[in-house]
């Protein structure tokens, strides 16, 4: 799975920019401040865990990658594969051979000559079973790779494999500093070097990530001078800053959109703007414990909960109800899920009784002595997910489950619970990708330590499903497998999959160049400029 093809990859903290609490002097006035008035400051509701991005996968640290790194491929305005280090490239006749024709020209931020030799680096490392990522899954479909000359890289695949090309969007990665070296130890870590569009200048901790304009970048060197990340926690904040100049970007919460920015004071400063997001939320229950191994559980829990509830309470209307990990209206997306438990309280109640469950004298259900409890963690700083884990523990108690809920910071939320197995359950989001392929966060072999199957979700079926939706380039066939997934997630609930949220970003009025389109606001990040 790769950073290109970003299938349900990026942990995300919010749906498109984060908020947090930033220190009082990082100011960036409208009319300048301490960064510059060609700067734009955005916010990141978490801090990156790491900048190289093969070590990585949280929004926040895909954020600052995508700028500094590029992939062979990527994604177009209209969602179309189009070149990015590769200017062209060749499928052989039997749909097993790719060979990549580089661009020339093209530096490193320290200037290095970029080359085959960087791209071949980048998928060795990246199999190597010493790197510790989440992302090797798809190059190990690779039968050969080659660089056949400096500006020229062939790979082969055995049999037939779908997200080949798109799989090549992964960032390249500078073989001169890091080849012979333990990838683990690199300062790159933490100040990455690239052939992206903006240059690292510095992170520190706690507050910002600042990058300026590379004035080498092959594509022209961006308008915008700088690009500021301010690291802020907190939505609430967030918005302050915003309306008082402290940042010029980030993404509204519903009640936000709807209801504080409709002045005109605030329409003349900011513009908004609204999508369907590329993203969905979550209540994914650890599969490992023995209060989740019951599948009448799962879909109990399920049927307890009104999602249409949540999407009109939380987003005020501003989503979709999800049923599975697809986008709505995607060409994997399967309209209507015949085993999806619909909301029904009765259902739950007789579920939880099959399963053995009986009232206790406090309303909470008893099975074996143990009453049937546990903690939702989610992330600081997203009050969409707090509001929704609040409805969902009062429709709970309902039933007789009792829930408790526990927001942590997001940094350590990964490191110390998501990556280590140590949670009940969490109410996450995961970003949605163009290709359906969904191997590593289903697949049983993805359940080890700081992979995607955090929940421990193991199914054969499923994973043959899965090995047999990538192995065929007939759509068609792969529609099939993939609404058959559908069902069967539906069936075992290994999440209560929520809502599919609208993107509501909102940007200052004084940088002009953005062009909305079926990517989002951000593809042609390099042509926005500030009116001065």
């Amino acid at each position: 799975m790769s950073f290109c093809r970003c299938l349900a990859l990026i942990l995300t903290a919010l749906v498109l920019a984060g908020c947090a609490k930033g220190a009082p002097e990082e100011k960036a006035r409208a009319q300048g401040g301490i960064y510059g008035a060609d700067t734009l400051v955005t916010g990141s509701i978490g801090e990156p865990s790491n900048l190289i991005p093969i070590l990585s996968a949280d929004s926040a640290s895909s954020d600052v990658a995508g700028l500094v790194y590029n992939g062979l491929v990527r994604y177009d305005k209209d969602l179309k594969l189009e070149g990015d280090l590769a200017r062209s490239w060749e499928v052989s006749p039997d749909g097993l051979g790719i060979t990549f024709h580089l661009r020339r020209g093209v530096k490193w931020h320290d200037g290095h000559d970029f080359t085959s030799r960087d791209v071949l680096y980048t998928y060795r490392v990246t199999i190597d079973p010493k790197t510790p990522t989440a992302y090797a899954e798809d190059f190990k479909q690779v039968q050969s790779a080659q660089a056949v000359d400096d500006y020229t890289f062939r790979v082969r695949y055995a049999k037939p494999f779908a997200p080949a090309l798109a799989s090549w969007g992964m960032p390249i990665l500078p073989a001169h500093l890091l080849e012979g070296k333990e990838i683990t130890k690199s300062p790159l870590s933490r100040s990455p070097v690239g052939t992206g569009p903006f240059v690292f200048k510095e992170w520190i901790p706690g507050q910002r990530v600042m990058l300026e304009r590379n004035p080498e970048y092959y594509e022209g060197a961006p308008r915008l001078s700088r690009y500021v990340y301010r690291i802020i926690p907190d939505s609430s904040t967030m918005y302050m800053e915003l309306k008082a100049g402290g940042i010029d970007m980030m993404g509204l919460s519903p009640v936000q959109y709807q209801r504080q920015t409709n002045t005109r004071e605030f329409l003349a400063r900011f513009n908004k703007y609204r999508y369907p997001a590329s993203a969905y939320t979550y209540l994914g229950y650890n599969l490992r414990l023995p209060v989740f191994q019951d599948r009448r559980v799962r879909q109990a829990i399920t049927c307890a909960i009104n999602k249409e509830e949540i999407v009109a309470g939380v987003l005020l209307g501003m989503g979709q109800l999800a049923h599975g990990p697809y986008k709505p209206g995607t060409w994997a997306y399967k309209p209507k899920v015949a085993a999806d438990p619909a909301y029904d309280p009765a259902r739950s109640a007789l579920l939880l009784r099959e399963a053995g469950y009986v009232m206790g004298q406090d309303g909470i259900l008893v099975k074996d002595g143990k009453p049937l409890s546990f903690t939702i963690m989610t992330n600081q700083g997203n009050d969409q997910r707090l509001k929704a884990a609040q409805i969902i523990q009062r429709r709970l108690k309902k039933v007789g489950i009792d829930v408790k809920i526990r927001v942590m910071e997001w940094a350590s939320f990964l490191t110390n619970f998501i990556d280590k197995g140590r949670f009940e359950a969490v109410l996450l989001g995961w970003t949605i990708g163009q290709d359906p392929d969904l191997y590593d966060v289903w697949h049983s072999s993805k359940t080890g330590p700081k992979e995607l199957n955090f929940v421990g979700y193991k199914n054969p079926e499923l994973d043959r499903l899965i090995v047999e939706g990538r192995g065929t380039f007939d759509t068609e066939k792969r529609r099939a497998c993939y609404y058959q997934i559908q069902e069967i997630l539906a069936q075992d609930q290994p999440y209560t999959f929520l809502y599919v949220p609208d993107a509501l970003p909102v940007v200052t009025s004084r940088v002009k160049g953005i062009e909305p389109a079926p990517a989002g606001i951000m593809h042609n990040l390099i042509r926005w400029y500030v009116n001065q």
